[in-house]
């Protein structure tokens, strides 16, 4: 069972503690991380899978670096539709999911309808994107995009 907002899952000290270790470094042992959270192995590894059950610890990723795998320009584009009906913002998320690159997309409030984030090699490689791709997106009346010059802070871990 999944926890929502209204069933919240109410977390211990202890909880919180293999919580804030995984998020450093999800390839820990089970064995190293019960040891630095004072619980026997098995207990652990109880705790982590209930974490996991209920959706509190969603999946375990490798963080990969855009610098080094050719995909260092962070690209932010502001998306407005033409049309505010729940089948144009369906069709919009089904395609912009599918753009290259594309890491997230936030429905928003204000001047955009939509922000979208996506990661690609360079200018010339923007470019070609939003020639092929951001173009094509069904029901987009505009698109602003904004390159990033310089990362100042990227984090996955949330604080509680």
């Amino acid at each position: 069972m999944k926890a929502t907002n209204e069933t919240a899952l109410a977390l211990d000290r202890t909880d919180k503690a293999i919580l804030r270790l995984l998020q450093r470094d999800a390839s820990i042992s089970n064995v190293a991380l019960a040891a630095k959270v004072n619980l026997s192995p098995p207990a652990c590894l109880r705790r982590v899978e209930r974490l996991k059950e209920t959706g509190v610890i969603r999946s375990t990723v490798a963080l990969l670096d855009g610098e080094r795998l050719d995909a260092g320009m962070v690209v932010l584009i502001g998306v407005v539709l033409d049309r505010s009906t729940p089948e144009s913002f369906a069709q919009f998320e089904a395609a912009v999911q599918k753009v290259s690159g594309c890491m997230e997309v936030h429905v928003v409030t204000g001047e955009f309808d939509y922000f979208v984030l996506l990661r690609t090699r360079d200018n010339q490689s923007f470019n070609r994107l939003h020639a092929e791709q951001l173009l094509y997106l069904p029901g987009v009346r505009q698109i602003r995009s904004f390159m990033g010059l310089r990362q100042v802070l990227s984090t996955t871990q949330l604080s509680f």
